[in-house]
């Protein structure tokens, strides 16, 4: 009865900041925010445990994987346009990824982190699956990792589309590939507003930047640190 609760409780809240997000349709009333915001504040004004909350809130945790896979529909849909702009995708990823890792690495100094903090920050910029094993490898920490995950994805899809505007980006290429290479799945979600084609950009460029992250943030951190 518990987890059915606490299941429906997370599913309601976020259909409810869902609404308001489309009522004024402004950046800070992002619904993963909001939503993160308001179930946050329950769980510590009623002194309410983590481990209690997963009761119920395991079902909906497991759904990202399906959630995840059904992004490969609108690659499919989009391959001619991906296989066509290639080049341009993966220069875009592999810049997003070096400037992902290098301001982790410059936040770190910057708020003098120890060694640990450093290295489960660098995948902070990965989808969190991906990100915890990367931490894991590294001598990081993978609860912590998923959190920096999750903060940096919220960040991208707030500020994301301010960065549209004064950057004057406005090809779904560039859309998809600047949110899905810095924001993951969060930015994805993001990038639903923007139609089909950026989508399809956006969960390319999350999947091959975890790729690539995987390969080349392990050997980056054993040759620097």
């Amino acid at each position: 009865m518990l987890a059915i609760t606490i299941c429906v409780a997370t599913v309601i809240v976020f259909f409810l900041m869902k609404k308001m997000y489309a009522r004024f349709y402004h950046p800070i009333f992002f619904p993963v925010f909001t939503s993160a915001i308001i179930i946050i504040g329950v769980l510590l004004l009623f002194h309410i445990p983590y481990e209690t909350y997963m009761v119920g809130g395991k079902w909906i945790h497991r759904l990202l994987g399906p959630a995840v896979v059904s992004l490969a529909l609108p690659l499919y849909r989009q391959r001619k346009l991906i296989i066509k702009n290639y080049k341009a995708i993966l220069t875009g990823i592999v810049v997003a990824l070096m400037v992902g890792t290098g301001s982790a690495v410059a936040l770190a100094g910057l708020c003098h982190f120890k060694n640990e903090y450093l290295r489960t920050l660098i995948p902070k910029s990965i989808t969190s699956p991906v990100a915890m094993q990367i931490s894991k490898v590294i001598d990081g920490n993978p609860t912590l990792a998923a959190v920096f995950v999750i903060i940096t994805g919220i960040i991208g899809a707030i500020v994301g589309p301010l960065l549209y505007k004064i950057c004057k980006i406005d090809t779904p290429i560039a859309k998809g590939v600047a949110m899905g290479s810095s924001a993951h799945g969060i930015g994805v979600g993001k990038l639903t507003e923007y139609g089909e084609k950026t989508v399809s950009m956006g969960s390319v460029s999350m999947t091959l930047t975890a790729l690539l992250g995987a390969i080349f943030i392990p050997i980056a951190v054993i040759i620097f640190f």
